[in-house]
C-alpha cells in the first residue's frame, strides 16, 4: 500500500488537522507515515499545503514529487489548482465547492470549478452545508476528509476511530458531531 496526499486549503481551515486524523489512522495500522507542512501554516488566510505519504514500505522523503499524487484533498477550489502539477494521471482531486475570497481578483466561481472539472478526474463537495449539518460550521475540514475516504486505502472505521482518539477530550458531543460530518462527506462523496 502506498498512499501520496497533498491536502490543500488557506491557514484557519483545519488542514493538520486532516493530516493528524489520516496519520493516526495509518500508524494504528502499523503503516509509514511521512509528513511535511510545506509553507502558510502561521498566517491565518495564507497558502497551506501539506504532503502526506503513507506506505507498507520505506518511505524515503517526506515530499511528493511533481506527477505522483493520488490525492489532492482540497478545502478550498482555487488552492487545489495550485497543486495540480503535483497530481499523478490516475489521481483525484477532491475540493469544496465554496471559495475562501481572501484575494481581490479571486477568479469567478463557475469558472474556477470548470476548470478544475476539465482537468481531471474530481470530487465537488459542498462541505460549507454538509458541516452545518453535522452540528457546526468547523467541521467543514472533517466533511472533506469523509469525501476523501473512498480513495485513501484505509477502512472507514480506522478513519473514525482516529477522529474518536483525536477529539476524545474534547468531549462525546465534539466526537459525534464530528463522526457526523466524516459519515455526511463520505456519503456525498459515495453518491457523487
Amino acid at each position: 500500500m502506498q498512499k501520496n496526499i497533498i491536502i490543500s486549503g488557506v491557514g484557519g481551515q483545519g488542514i493538520l488537522t486532516i493530516a493528524s486524523i489520516i496519520d493516526l489512522a495509518a500508524m494504528n495500522l502499523g503503516l509509514n507515515v511521512k509528513q511535511a507542512e510545506v509553507h502558510g501554516m502561521s498566517q491565518r488566510g495564507g497558502a497551506v499545503e501539506s504532503h502526506l505519504r503513507i506506505s507498507s514500505e520505506e518511505i524515503f522523503s517526506d515530499l511528493i514529487p511533481k506527477g505522483k499524487a493520488d490525492i489532492i484533498l482540497s478545502i478550498e477550489p482555487m488552492e487545489s489548482l495550485r497543486y495540480l502539477p503535483f497530481l499523478s494521471p490516475d489521481g483525484v482531486i477532491v475540493t469544496a465547492t465554496e471559495p475562501y475570497v481572501n484575494i481581490p481578483n479571486y477568479p469567478e466561481l463557475d469558472e474556477l470549478l470548470k476548470t478544475i472539472a476539465d482537468s481531471t478526474k474530481h470530487i465537488f463537495v459542498n462541505a460549507d452545508s454538509l458541516a452545518k449539518e453535522a452540528g457546526s460550521a468547523k467541521s467543514y475540514n472533517v466533511v472533506m476528509l469523509g469525501a476523501a475516504a473512498p480513495y485513501l486505502e484505509i477502512a472507514v472505521e480506522e478513519l473514525e476511530k482516529a477522529i474518536e482518539m483525536l477529539f476524545l477530550l474534547k468531549g462525546k458531543e465534539m466526537v459525534d458531531m464530528n463522526i457526523k460530518a466524516f459519515r455526511l462527506g463520505l456519503e456525498s462523496a459515495l453518491n457523487t
